[in-house]
């Protein structure tokens, strides 16, 4: 069942009698291959008994609650495989609307290195240095100065656009102002177009043709350059960057491995 909440209203979407793409990711960070667990149920009729069949890895409780698999030593993140870059004229804007393709998972130790991890299998790899474009959106920008802080602290660079470089300034945060692309130029276009962009961060919410963000997403699928759209992926964003820089992230181990630890 999928559910949206828009203007304290809580709607449903949809509701699917199938089985999920969650099943596939629970299946592996757990150990547990639900699939095989739902087909024992229904010929035998008893989840704890189909639950302990399956149980290679011992996750699975066998006293108090059995859905709650014993995990602990690692970190899973799914995150969702955009086909914009196949698409003339998309837009990286999300909605309730399904767009995604499919999905993969970064797994480690910890959450930041698991985030890396799914951005690079997801082909959106962050970058180690550079200049990070931030233009957020009002309902967004009280969270500018403290993510900005974050990102110089790694070393990186912080170009922003009127609003948020005016909020940046008066929070004391060094940024490089730059021109919208309705402004003048140079504008960001021009900052994109000649590299000078390693992320973008752009939680703008109109979807309007003419507005400077749509513009600037679209020059984000041309050039291949990682972005963000939402304020809480540029924050678990800001807190993975460090393990790309140090390698972490780039870490390999199999599933199996990660599965036998505890």
């Amino acid at each position: 069942i999928q559910f949206a909440i828009y203007e304290n209203e809580l709607y449903m979407i949809e509701v699917n009698p199938r089985a999920s793409r969650t099943v596939p990711f629970v299946s592996k960070a757990t150990g547990v291959p639900m699939a095989k667990v739902a087909t024992r149920v229904m010929w035998q009729g008893n989840l704890r008994e189909a639950l302990k069949f399956y149980d290679d890895y011992k996750v699975v409780y066998e006293d108090g609650d059995i859905l709650k698999p014993r995990v602990s030593s690692h970190v899973c993140v799914k995150e969702c495989v955009l086909p914009f870059n196949k698409l003339s004229g998309a837009d990286l804007i999300l909605g309730p609307e399904m767009k995604s393709t499919g999905e993969v998972m970064g797994i480690s130790h910890d959450f930041a290195s698991s985030f890396a991890k799914s951005q690079i299998a997801a082909s959106n790899t962050l970058p180690s240095k550079g200049r990070v474009f931030l233009t957020l959106a009002d309902a967004d920008k009280s969270y500018a100065p403290d993510l900005a802080k974050e990102l110089i602290a790694l070393g990186f660079s912080i170009v922003a656009t009127g609003g948020t470089h005016k909020i940046l300034s008066e929070a004391g945060v060094e940024a490089e102002f730059v021109y919208k692309i309705s402004e003048g130029r140079p504008n960001v276009e021009d900052r994109l177009k000649n590299g000078d962009i390693a992320l973008v961060i752009n939680t703008s919410d109109t979807k309007s043709s003419v507005d400077d963000g749509k513009k600037i997403r679209q020059n984000v699928l041309r050039f291949k350059i990682p972005y963000f759209t939402t304020i809480r992926a540029a924050l678990a964003a800001a807190k993975s960057l460090s393990t790309v820089q140090t390698g972490k992230a780039l870490e390999v181990k199999s599933l199996q491995e990660y599965l036998s630890e505890k």
